[in-house]
């Protein structure tokens, strides 16, 4: 091989060769990470938050946003405003040469959940503070964007009654109850829920309401789990 004169030159080119990239690079790589080169001048939010609370994000952007334009860690960032309470998700994006773009996407509450946090409404539990009025949903872990989705159903079906759900339990047998706005309870067990509430709705008129000369608030439980009928428990005094 040592007496191969082309061989040693291409093998020598190539050496050559690398070796400049890799100065090239290393120049590049020490240039990129000087601070001074396009520092980050400002972050844009590209709407108005309407729940996040504006010192919470600038907190957060004052303590993760270091480096430069090119070395800025735009995932922790990232992660870092995503624990923000309200903040459902963050994307960033650089805008050279010196600014970083923040879009929020911010939780909209569905119900509260078990009474200690919320759910929005893609049916995924968070935490945060409100005073808005919104339903409850009592169920087990993992079971939120089940419940979420019955609500939306049962909502529907209870829309012609002009009644509407103020909280709605999932037992851990799954087992459903709605307490419904008229404060009456509905026990529709575990399985055909929408063809016993779709009975119930058509009851109600005729056999629970005012057109059936019982008053609707009187009527404190229903049970449609029986096959061919209910069972009604009326409030103390009434019974």
């Amino acid at each position: 091989m040592w007496d191969n004169v082309p061989l040693l030159r291409g093998i020598a080119a190539a050496l050559f060769f690398f070796s400049v990239v890799a100065v090239l690079y290393g120049m590049v790589h020490y240039v990129v990470h000087l601070p001074q080169l396009l520092p980050i001048q400002s972050v844009r939010l590209s709407a108005a938050p309407e729940r996040v609370v504006a010192e919470d994000v600038l907190k957060v952007v004052r303590q993760e946003v270091q480096g430069n334009f090119f070395t800025v860690d735009i995932e922790r960032l990232r992660l870092s405003l995503e624990n923000i309470s309200w903040v459902r998700k963050v994307s960033i994006r650089r805008e050279f040469p010196d600014r970083l773009a923040v879009q929020f996407e911010e939780h909209q509450p569905l119900a509260h959940w078990n009474e200690a946090a919320l759910v929005n409404q893609q049916g995924e539990v968070f935490v945060a503070e409100t005073t808005q009025v919104l339903p409850v949903f009592t169920g087990y872990e993992g079971s939120s964007a089940e419940i979420s989705q019955q609500y939306q159903k049962f909502s529907q079906q209870l829309a012609g009654l002009n009644l509407q759900l103020t909280q709605l339990v999932l037992s851990p047998r799954h087992a459903w109850q709605l307490h419904l706005s008229n404060d009456m309870v509905v026990e529709l067990g575990r399985e055909s829920m929408q063809q016993r509430l779709a009975r119930f709705v058509t009851i109600y008129p005729y056999s629970l309401g005012v057109a059936s000369g019982t008053e609707a608030e009187q009527v404190k439980w229903v049970d449609m789990r029986y096959r061919n009928g209910f069972a009604v428990r009326m409030r103390q005094g009434n019974a």
